[in-house]
This record gives structure tokens, sequence and C-alpha cells, in this order.
């Protein structure tokens, strides 16, 4: 693996995490690793590391930039924006700053996982495993698969010549243990053991017993080794096997970072998607859009999801990260490599749109997690989709509408695109735009209004029924729930008095989107008038 820079390490967690200052030696300096200052011990010589300023404010880290310069480092973090600049600048090192309120213990955890980690060929972290499990297989003498704690199989052997019956063929034919109620006895005796244990074999023609052993780091169950028992296993079979669990925790703890430090890349590089800041080109690369089968942009929609009001504001920041979880669970289940992001307590996922006829699917994939997250947070979830854009260069387009169909979901309807609330989405924005503008909102709507007020009237709502249905007099009536006769005498009242012209199709149509829009006012059927 080529060492890794400056640049590729904040390609990984640069902007809200960590800030860049200056990089006197360019962004393709190589990092090598994260060092946690002492005050109490010497400066180590460390070529290429990145220091952390330890119980030293920013603006008193200028010494500490000199001495890691010294000391061959590439670069020194600080708190707060207040860094020595100008120091680290004359010292040739990198100067780069976090949160005033960040734990040092987890930017150091967050830096040296970005600069340790090490992606495999298939993006997820655990192209390893399949080494170990062939290196466990020859070991132990058995067919041998890794899985994680759902009993999806993570890795398998292919050592040739080694037995394997038909449970392991077909676990490896889905990627998933076939279940059973034996196979769920089998993991209950598995997981309550500390070490390698022997398993006979299940009802069925053919079945062979398995040796096993779970795998686990700090207290926590991170998967299983199982390995198929045809009688003929070596015999140090149950050390070998605890051996390769131990390196298996490893590699399933790194795998763990890198796939986290992918999330977090995707997720920083939507949120700079969504606000127009992104390179769409770059994007579409690194997200693994590529063209689509007429060489153009590939399709996508951004479909938004958040949480309802009724959530207390002491709750609404922990909810909203579980929810941004379970929708990126759900469409990595879907779509494998993904991008969601929480964003001012909204969450955005990149659903690809190849192919989409009417964007059923995404419809049904955004009510399955409205529906689960309602289970699962026990609030209720609202969600909105965005129109499908030709490529990530209109991203920014597909976003406003999906923020657009949230201001218009409620109870009654938790789950929509925009083009299924057009009409209401339109309504909203004009809205916005006649309420900014002065000249827009001048008109007879006010005088109307005005009358109703001082004289006890009731023009502005007769007038929005006999609009809302058409100008049709009866159905207005029924709107109102008064005779025809008394609604066509308020509208020739509001004529006469106002001097509204209601032949004027134009005066007709601003006056009633005024009044629908700027006076809130719409047609409902009443008891009495």
């Amino acid at each position: 693996m080529d060492a890794c820079t400056l640049g590729d390490l904040l390609d990984v967690i640069g902007g809200p995490s960590v800030r860049l200052h200056t990089a006197p030696a360019g962004l393709a300096v190589p990092v090598t690793e994260a060092l946690l200052h002492d005050a109490h011990a010497p400066l180590p010589r460390a070529p290429g590391a990145l220091l952390l300023a330890v119980g030293v404010r920013a603006s008193a880290a200028g010494p500490l930039a000199r001495a890691a310069a010294e000391a061959g480092m590439s670069g020194l973090v600080v708190r707060g924006p207040d860094g020595p600049l100008a120091e680290a600048e004359s010292a040739g090192v990198a100067l780069l700053s976090v949160d005033e309120d960040a734990a040092w213990h987890h930017v150091h955890l967050l830096l040296a996982s970005a600069i340790g980690a090490r992606p495999s060929a298939s993006g997820n972290g655990l192209g390893d495993l399949f080494a170990l499990a062939d290196a466990v297989a020859a070991a132990v003498g058995g067919a041998t698969v890794i899985e994680d704690p759902r009993q999806r199989i993570l890795a398998y052997s292919t050592v040739p010549g080694q037995p394997v019956d038909e449970d392991r063929r077909q676990g490896i034919l889905g990627l998933q243990v076939p279940t059973s109620p034996e196979n769920s006895e089998q993991y209950r005796v598995l997981f309550a053991a500390d070490r390698p244990v022997r398993l006979p074999a299940l009802d069925g023609s053919g079945l062979l017993p398995r040796l096993a052993m779970a795998v686990r780091a700090g207290g926590e169950t991170l998967g299983s080794l199982w390995v198929v028992d045809d009688g003929n296993l070596a015999p140090d079979a149950e050390e070998a096997l605890a051996q390769g669990a131990s390196t298996a925790a490893l590699l399933l703890l790194r795998a763990r970072a890198a796939q986290e430090l992918a999330r977090h890349q995707n997720g920083d590089l939507l949120r700079r998607l969504l606000d127009g800041t992104a390179d769409p080109a770059g994007a579409a690369h690194r997200l693994g859009l590529g063209l689509g089968p007429d060489g153009h942009p590939a399709p996508v929609r951004v479909a938004a999801f958040v949480l309802d009001s009724a959530v207390s504001a002491a709750d609404v920041e922990q909810t909203a990260l579980r929810l941004l979880d379970l929708v990126r669970l759900q469409c990595e289940a879907r779509y494998g490599r993904h991008a969601c992001v929480l964003v001012d307590g909204v969450v955005y996922a990149l659903l690809p749109a190849h192919g989409e006829r009417g964007g059923e699917r995404h419809k049904r994939l955004a009510e399955d997690i409205v529906r689960r997250a309602g289970q699962a947070l026990r609030v209720p979830v609202r969600a909105g989709l965005g129109d499908v854009v030709t490529g990530l260069a209109e991203v920014t387009a597909s976003r406003a509408d999906a923020d657009l169909v949230l201001r218009v979901l409620g109870p009654e309807l938790p789950v929509a695109s925009v083009t299924e609330v057009r009409p209401r989405v339109t309504l909203l924005r004009l809205t916005e735009v006649l309420g900014e503008r002065r000249e827009l909102k001048a008109g007879a709507w006010r005088t109307v209004l005005a009358h109703d007020t001082e004289h006890g009237t009731d023009y502005a709502r007769t007038l929005v029924s006999w609009l809302d249905a058409g100008c049709d007099m009866a159905g207005a009536a029924r709107l109102l729930a008064v005779h025809p006769n008394t609604c066509r005498y308020r509208l020739r009242q509001a004529q006469q008095q106002l001097g509204i012209d209601l032949d004027d199709p134009d005066e007709r149509l601003v006056l009633w989107l005024q009044l629908r829009t700027l006076a809130g006012l719409r047609a409902t059927p009443t008891a009495s008038s």
C-alpha cells in the first residue's frame, strides 16, 4: 500500500473534523502516525508524524511547531483556530486544528485510524480475511469460514482437497448460514464459551461436525470461526484455531475502522455535494457512480428523512444519529457502497436512480425506512424524495426538492416524492416569493381582508371558495354551507364595494394566489355560514 499523504488524510477526514490552515511542504508529504505530545518527555524523532498539541494552548504552540519540524514531523494539530500559523510556515510543518471541545483521545483515534486503515480491493476492508481463512484451514486441517455475529459469511477458505458438506456449500452460495433451531442452539453454546468448542453434526444426510470459536475483542463478540471436522484435523487444531481467532479479531477491528472511515469520507463528500462545493466528477468516481449505459452521468436523487417535531430538544441529537445509522444500514443493504449524512437535523441519502420508473423502488425504500424508524426510535419520521437529476452536478436541485417536500408533509402523508406533492410545494415557494417582494404583496386581497375585519363580512372566504370551486356558484355554496343566492350576493357586493373585477381572469388568478398564499385561506366545508 502506498504511504498515506497529508492530502489523502484530508480527503478522508478533512472538513468539519480536521481543518488545514497551512501546508508549507504541500499536500504530498507523507503522514506516518499520530503522536500525543507529552510535556514531561523529550520529543522523539518521528519522520512524517502528526503531533497532537496535548496540554498546549493553540496560541502558545509556536515552540512546539519548531520542535516538531526539528524532529522530522509533518505537522502539528492544535485545538481551536488560533494556532501558530507564522511559526508553522517558517518551520515548514503543516498546521491543522480541531474544535476546541474535541477530546484528544478521540482525535488521536480518528487520525490513527485514517492513517493506518488499509482498504481492500472490495472496498470493505475485509480482503485479508480470505487469506486468514486459508491460513487457518491449512493449520487446522479443515475447510474454514469466518462469520460476523449475524451469521453472515465474511470469508471462506479455498484450500484444495478439504472435505465440505451441503451446509457449507449453501452458506457460501448465499453468504449466510442456513437457519434452523439446531443451528441456534450451537451458536448459543459457542458464544458462551471462551475457547474452541467441538460441535456435533446437525441432523441431516452428509453433514459433518464442526470445530468453532468465537472471535472477541475487549469483551465484544465480533464474529466466529468455523472449521469442518471430518475426523482428520491436526493434533493442535484447537490451539491453531484460537490463534486464528485472535488474528481475526485484529482484522475485523481494522475492517470496522476502514468501513467507518469510508462512511465518514462518503458522508462528508455528500455534505459538500449538497451545498455545491464538491467537484461532481471526482465525487462520482469516489462514490462508485460512473457513467450510465448511454455514456451520460448516472442519474441520482436525494432522499431526506427528518424526525417529527414532537421529539424533545434533549433527545433530538442522539435520536437523529440513530436515524442516520438506520437510514445508512437500509441503503447499504440495497445499494452497497453508499453515502448518507446528517445535516442540521436532516438525514440525506444519495440514491442511484438508473432504471427507475416513476421512483417506485425509492418510494418503497423510504416507506420501509420510515416504518422501521418509527418502530425502533418510537417517534414519527417523515421522508421526502427530490426529483431524479442527471449526475451529481445537479444534486443541489434534488436536495432543494426533498427539503420542500419535508415542509409540506404531515401525519396524513409521511412519505412523498416531489412529483406527488408538486402543487403543494409550488404554492409553498410562491408564498415565500410573494412574501419577499413588496410589489407582489400589494393588491386587492388586503382590501378584502380589511373590509371583513371592519364590517364583519365574509368576502375573503367566499371569494376563495368560489375560486376553488372553479367559479361554480353551487360548488362554492356547498363549501360555505350557504344558499347559492347568499354566495352570489356576497360576490356582487364585494365587486361593487371593493371595486374587484371578477370578470378579469388575471385579477381572479392574482387574487386567488394572494388569498391562498399570503392570507393562508382555503376552501373548507363548514357547518354554518
